[in-house]
């Protein structure tokens, strides 16, 4: 069965773009510029994924995100905003977002999150539910939370396997300090961000160091990446 999705979008050269991307990745993509007129469509027909701009006439992106969720709790929704703002994200986040993509994005990044929610939430189109995120010889069965590297059990504490699946679940994303923080501590963690940074090299210890090849990479300046450097 191909996954349904939702765009909700008022630039309408925006959201071309997206439905013809994601139809050509083998996706059913509907596009809605009103966020009123997107909730009547919610309410007649189903999908797999939502993609919701916050700023829409009608009903706000963060509007149609409450009421998503009071009818239904499981289907994914992808946020984008235009404002690189925390306080967008946070609301987002606390309204039942499971992610965001702030404005101008990376074509390529927002595909690969869309993959994201889908496998996590098991409407693969396949109709087989992936409960394995997979980077090169490094696999993570999520139900048991367990990680492997070329087969070896690699022995985590909660805190390196939180951060090595947000690490899978972005590949090749360049990941700042705050953003793992939020993602992996909470927004209502209080300390400081140097504990990024500390637990990085923990898990590089356990993930890279016994290895021939470093997947956990240090961008000066701005974070963490992971990538294959033999690539």
């Amino acid at each position: 069965m191909t996954d349904r999705i939702l765009i909700v979008e008022d630039e309408e050269k925006i959201a071309r773009v997206l439905q013809l991307e994601l139809q050509y990745e083998g996706y059913e993509a509907d596009v809605v510029h009103d966020g009123m007129d997107a909730w009547l469509q919610i309410q007649d027909q189903s999908y797999h994924l939502y993609i919701l701009d916050v700023m829409l006439p009608g009903l706000s992106g963060i509007e149609l995100l409450r009421r998503i969720r009071r009818e239904n709790k499981q289907v994914p929704v992808l946020m984008l905003t235009a404002r690189d703002a925390t306080v967008d994200k946070v609301t987002g986040l606390d309204q039942g977002a499971d992610d965001y993509v702030t404005k101008p994005f990376d074509m390529e990044e927002l595909l690969a999150r869309v993959r994201v929610l889908l496998r996590r939430n098991g409407n693969r189109s396949d109709g087989q539910q992936d409960e394995m995120l997979t980077f090169q010889d490094v696999e993570i069965n999520l139900p048991r939370r367990e990680a492997r590297r070329g087969g070896e059990k690699l022995e985590l504490t909660p805190r390196e396997y939180d951060l090595l699946v947000y690490f899978m679940e972005n590949p090749y994303r360049v990941l700042s300090r705050e953003q793992l923080m939020d993602r992996v501590w909470g927004f209502d963690y209080a300390g400081e961000t140097n504990v990024v940074d500390v637990y990085v090299r923990y898990l590089r210890q356990k993930v890279d160091k016994p290895f021939d090849r470093s997947y956990v990479h240090t961008v000066r300046g701005v974070g963490y990446v992971l990538k294959d450097d033999a690539e």
